[in-house]
């Protein structure tokens, strides 16, 4: 009985060899044959197998964990090599050749993981898979991308931007991914311009707010139909909330919204910059919020030009804006009534000593406001950023702006376009420059101011290579008119050798002689520098 089992155990060579020596050769292959000695064989055979496999395959399963976005949990880690260690009879897998074999359990595991599906996702849209930015901006993404994109949401729990702007196709579809925001409880950004969301999505989006916890930044910019609906995200905004940055532009905002946007300011505590512009039925919608307004302490930044401000706001404005002691950056621009109002808003500026941005364009300033605002400069000493654009009062009366400009000694960027300049207000200019109170200045904007005589250019000019650090000056003529350089364009050039930081002029519409022409193309032949000349 025992001599057939030898047979099928005991290797060709063992028994060649015993062979070479009869007597010891009888007595080994007698020992060999007992039943003891087989029994012990097979134990040690499977011994043997099953702890080689068993390395084995931790070793591909530490290879597939690190692979792993999600992670797998500790017990779900250990039943699976619990599995992969049984024999092979007992996991009843076929035998597969060593390639086969990891790349059917690359497959599995990345199936299971969901990136091998993030990777595919990604790579459809022509991006590449990033595990904390999801950056899917103007990708034509439709309902199906966005239900695909949903389910692939568990496998990036480290996400934490996601930028959908510019999908034109997926508005009224947000709700199934809102629904899954929860596998992504550190998301900071969420950014969806320009998508057409629905009141339904707006509803999704608002009741998500409490799963994702450390939002700090929301862009529901250029989305027309948030319009009379935004209560419905901001009335689900709740104490403790870690928005920095709200920008809700151009979505025909009502005024029921602004009051509603309101009663959220007293849970955005941590709110540093707040973009309303371009919502021109807003309206009133500031008169009820003065008291929510003011409590954000630490706002750096607010926007609201282009916001067809009351009076009524402006009364709250006027009341609100001295508190906010952080402000850094002001924009009011293209909002009529503030340059007529008899409360002067801008003279309240002085109490903002962290004001580094001050943009009034287009704001019909009376001299009386535009005095106003003259004086609160004078307490504005980091002011970077100064546009009084589109304002005619200040041409013939720059000169109320002289003393804040001499101490503003951080000024870079000052737009005067279409202001009515006239050749006095030049000659304080070359002044200021002349005496070094324009150091820093790196854009100069004297745009559509027809006003100017050559005369006045041309003082102008003379002491242009003072700015030192200039980068741009536009001094183009308006769209409609049209008008021969003067004499000063030789100083013009000449200044602009002496310049070394300077990069761009704009003298849309002006007529260049022949032997200015030609000074210009020597200039350009000459320079070490690459100048751009905008004619």
């Amino acid at each position: 009985m025992f001599k057939s089992c030898d047979s099928a155990i005991i290797p060709k060579m063992e028994r060649s060899e015993t062979s070479q020596d009869p007597q010891n050769g009888y007595e080994e292959d007698l020992l060999k044959r007992s039943p003891f000695h087989l029994f012990m064989t097979q134990i040690q055979r499977i011994k043997s197998s099953v702890g080689k496999g068993k390395h084995q395959h931790s070793s591909v399963i530490q290879f597939f964990r690190d692979l792993d976005p999600g992670g797998k949990s500790k017990g779900e880690t250990e039943r699976e090599e619990i599995d992969l260690s049984r024999p092979d009879n007992q996991n009843e897998k076929p035998d597969l050749p060593a390639s086969d074999e990891v790349s059917h359990n690359i497959s599995e595991t990345d199936l299971v993981s969901g990136k091998w599906k993030v990777k595919q996702f990604m790579k459809k849209l022509g991006k590449k898979p990033n595990s904390k930015n999801m950056d899917l901006n103007n990708c034509a993404l439709n309902e199906t991308d966005l239900t695909e994109l949903s389910g692939l949401l568990p496998f990036l729990p480290e996400l934490e931007e996601i930028n959908l702007s510019w999908n034109d196709f997926i508005g009224g579809t947000l709700k199934p991914l809102t629904l899954q925001l929860h596998h992504v409880s550190k998301l900071k950004s969420l950014r969806l311009n320009n998508c057409r969301m629905t009141a339904e999505d707006i509803a999704s989006l608002g009741e998500a707010l409490e799963i994702i916890p450390f939002l700090e930044e929301l862009d529901l910019s250029w989305n027309s139909n948030i319009g009379g609906k935004l209560s419905l995200l901001t009335k689900k905004i709740q104490k403790g909330s870690k928005i920095k940055i709200l920008k809700v532009i151009d979505c025909n905002l009502a005024a029921k919204d602004g009051e509603s946007l309101g009663t959220a300011f007293q849970y955005l505590l941590e709110l540093r910059k707040l973009d309303l512009s371009c919502n021109k039925e807003i309206g009133r919608g500031f008169e009820d919020s003065a008291a929510h307004l003011a409590s954000l302490k630490d706002l750096e930044v607010l926007d609201l030009h282009q916001c067809c401000i009351t009076e009524e706001d402006l009364a709250v404005l006027t009341q609100v804006i001295p508190l906010l002691s952080s402000l850094q950056e002001l924009n009011l621009s293209s909002n009529k009534n503030i340059g007529m109002s008899s409360d002067h808003l801008l003279s309240r500026l002085r109490f903002l000593p962290k004001l580094n941005s001050v943009i009034i364009s287009n704001c019909s300033l009376q001299k009386a406001s535009f005095a106003s605002l003259a004086e609160a400069a004078l307490h504005l000493p980091d002011l970077e950023i100064l546009d009084l654009s589109w304002n005619k009062c200040v041409g013939g009366n720059l000169k109320l702006l002289l003393e804040a400009l001499k101490l503003a000694t951080e000024i870079r960027v000052l737009i005067l376009s279409s202001c009515n300049l006239a050749a006095g207000d030049l000659a304080l200019l070359a002044l200021l420059m002349r005496t070094g109170h324009l150091a820093k200045l790196q854009k100069l904007d004297l745009s559509y101011n027809d006003t100017v005589c050559d005369e006045g250019w041309a003082t102008f000019y003379q002491d242009l290579a003072e700015l030192k650090e200039l980068s741009e000056l536009d001094v183009s003529l308006r769209p409609s008119s049209c008008r021969d350089c003067g004499m000063w364009f030789g100083k013009l050039l000449t200044a602009l050798r002496e310049m070394p930081a300077f990069t761009d002029l704009g003298m849309q519409r002006w007529v260049f002689s022949g032997p200015q022409q030609k000074q210009l193309e020597y200039f350009n032949q000459d320079s070490t520098r690459n100048v751009r000349f905008d004619y």
